[in-house]
């Protein structure tokens, strides 16, 4: 096969409307563009004028920013670490294949202090609030950062 042979798959294609080919062939006079305006007209652009008129992106304010160094966490209360086995290892994974989390963020697991811990686990995770550490330490478990 040369490059003067590549030919787009059948169906692939299709040939352009020809228009303003006379009466007949039902494009002709107008070529489907209807009678006068803006968009009949030769190099009719539609994009965002509004006949001078300010356009509605230039009224509307712009507000805030996307911070590209946010960190993203997957959040867990200690409270849903409840149905979980005494003495079980917790990881990202392990809570998503659980069904516990549906996504892991690409900065980690994060354990919020919500709610009651009663069971004793070791738990691995990126980050901890203070009060989630405290929790899983009074239940006797382990906090350990990854």
């Amino acid at each position: 096969m040369k490059l003067n042979e590549l030919q787009p798959a059948v169906g692939a294609t299709k040939s352009p409307k020809r228009v303003g080919r006379g009466v007949g062939s039902g494009l002709g006079k107008t070529s489907a563009k209807g009678h006068k305006g803006q968009k009949a007209r030769s190099g009719a652009k539609k994009n965002g004028f509004e006949g001078g008129q300010m356009p509605l992106a230039r009224r509307l304010p712009k507000r805030g920013f996307t911070n590209i160094y946010a960190k993203e966490y997957t959040v867990i209360n200690v409270s849903d670490l409840n149905n979980l086995q005494d003495g079980t290892e917790v990881t990202a994974e392990l809570l998503k294949k659980m069904g516990i989390i549906s996504k892991i963020e690409k900065d980690g697991l994060k354990v919020l202090g919500r709610g009651e811990l009663a069971r004793k686990l070791t738990v691995k995770a990126a980050k901890f609030t203070k009060t989630a550490e405290e929790a899983i330490k009074a239940a006797g478990g382990n906090v350990e950062v990854l």
